[in-house]
C-alpha cells in the first residue's frame, strides 16, 4: 500500500452473472454463471496489486467491470474519489482517461486496418483538442517510452512481433495519460524471454509515472515480480489479500498455499526436499457452486461450518493480511 493510504480504486461486494440459456425441456427459472461473486478490494495510489487464481475464476471478468467493458450486476466501484458505476453519456467520456486497459492478446486488441499512428492519435482526437503537431509529437515520444521507433508509425500490426505488439498496446493506453491502469495477463501470450522484457517495461513506466495498477495472472512468479499486495481469487471470491513478501512467505488460506508450493524453485536440491501441496477434488461449475465456502470440496482443513456458512474477508494475525477461511480466523 502507498504511504499516503490514498485509494485511487475501490470495489465493494461486486458482482458479474451472467445469465445461461435455458437447456432443451429445462424446467424452472434460467441459471446464472457467478463469475464475479461478492468482491471488495482497494488499490493505492502508485501501486500495484496483483490478481491470481486458476483459469476460470473470475479475474478477467472482474477487470472487465472494474473497466465497465461489462456491467456489474451488483456493488459499487469508486474511481479516484468518484462513483464511477453512476456515470453516463458525457460525464463517463470524459473521465475514461483516468482508467485504461491493456489486454491479454495484442493482435485481437489492435485495429488490422489502422496503423499504427492511427491507432494512437485516435484517442487524442477523441478526448482532447490538440493540434496535428501535437498529437504527432505526443505519439512519437510515447512510441520512444516503450522503446519503438518512431519510424514505425506508418506500419500495421500484422508487421510486428507479438512483443512488439504489446508494446504498441501499452502505448495505446498510455496516450492519455491515465492514473489507473489495468492489464489483464498482458504477458501470458508471449514467449518467455519477451515477457521478461514487457514486465520490465510495465515496471519501469510504473515507477516512473507514479500509475497505479491492477495486474490480472495465472501466473504466481510473474505477479510476485512485479506486484505489491497480491489478493487470490477462486471461484469468484477473492480467499486471501497479503503483501507480496508475505503472501510467499506465510500463506494462510489452505487453496494460497496450494498454490505457492507449486510455484518451481531454481534451485533443484530445494525444489526436491520441499513438500508439495496436492488439491483433491475438482472446481466447483461457476454456475451452481457449493454451499457455504466454495472451497470446501477441495480443502484439507473442511469442517462442517465450511458447507453451511460463506467465509469473509477478515484480517489475519499477518499484519495487513486479510483472509476468508474459517480455519485461519481460530489462529
Amino acid at each position: 500500500m502507498s504511504q499516503t493510504g490514498t485509494f485511487v480504486l475501490r470495489a465493494k461486494d461486486l458482482k458479474v452473472h451472467y445469465p445461461l440459456r435455458k437447456k432443451v425441456f429445462q424446467l424452472g427459472p434460467s441459471s446464472v454463471l457467478r463469475a464475479v461473486d461478492g468482491v471488495s478490494l482497494d488499490l493505492a495510489a502508485g501501486e500495484v496489486l496483483g490478481l491470481v487464481g486458476e483459469s476460470g475464476c473470475g479475474k478477467s471478468s472482474l477487470g472487465r467491470a472494474l473497466m465497465r467493458l461489462q456491467e456489474p450486476t451488483a456493488g459499487s466501484i469508486e474511481v479516484l474519489g468518484r462513483d464511477f458505476l453512476q456515470l453516463k453519456g458525457r460525464d463517463l467520456r470524459h473521465f475514461r482517461p483516468n482508467i485504461q486497459m491493456v489486454f491479454q492478446d495484442p493482435y485481437a486488441s489492435l485495429n488490422p486496418r489502422m496503423t499504427i499512428g492511427e491507432t494512437l492519435s485516435e484517442p487524442l482526437r477523441a478526448h482532447f483538442s490538440l493540434s496535428s503537431k501535437e498529437i504527432e509529437s505526443k505519439v512519437k515520444n510515447l512510441l520512444d517510452q516503450v522503446g519503438l521507433s518512431s519510424k514505425t508509425l506508418n506500419k500495421y500490426p500484422h508487421e510486428f512481433s507479438g512483443g512488439q505488439r504489446q508494446r504498441i498496446a501499452i502505448a495505446r493506453a498510455l496516450i492519455l495519460d491515465p492514473k489507473i491502469i489495468i492489464a489483464d495477463e498482458p504477458v501470458s501470450s508471449l514467449d518467455v524471454s519477451v515477457q521478461a522484457q514487457i514486465l520490465n517495461l510495465l515496471k519501469e513506466i510504473q515507477k516512473n509515472l507514479g500509475l497505479s495498477m491492477v495486474f490480472i495472472s495465472h501466473n504466481l512468479a510473474v505477479v510476485k515480480y512485479i506486484s505489491d499486495r497480491i489478493s487470490v481469487m477462486y471461484l469468484g471470491k477473492i480467499v486471501e489479500t497479503a503483501e507480496k513478501k508475505t503472501l510467499y512467505e506465510k500463506p494462510e488460506h489452505p487453496y494460497t498455499q496450494a498454490l505457492v508450493s507449486s510455484v518451481p524453485i531454481p534451485d533443484p536440491e530445494t525444489e526436491r526436499k520441499r513438500k508439495r501441496i496436492t488439491l483433491v477434488g475438482e472446481i466447483p461449475s461457476a454456475e451452481n457452486p457449493p454451499p457455504g465456502c466454495a472451497f470446501s470440496t477441495r480443502c484439507p482443513w473442511v469442517s462442517e461450518r465450511c458447507h453451511l456458512e460463506v467465509p469473509v474477508l477478515k484480517p489475519t494475525t499477518n499484519h495487513g493480511s486479510e483472509a476468508a477461511c474459517f480455519e485461519v480466523e481460530k489462529k
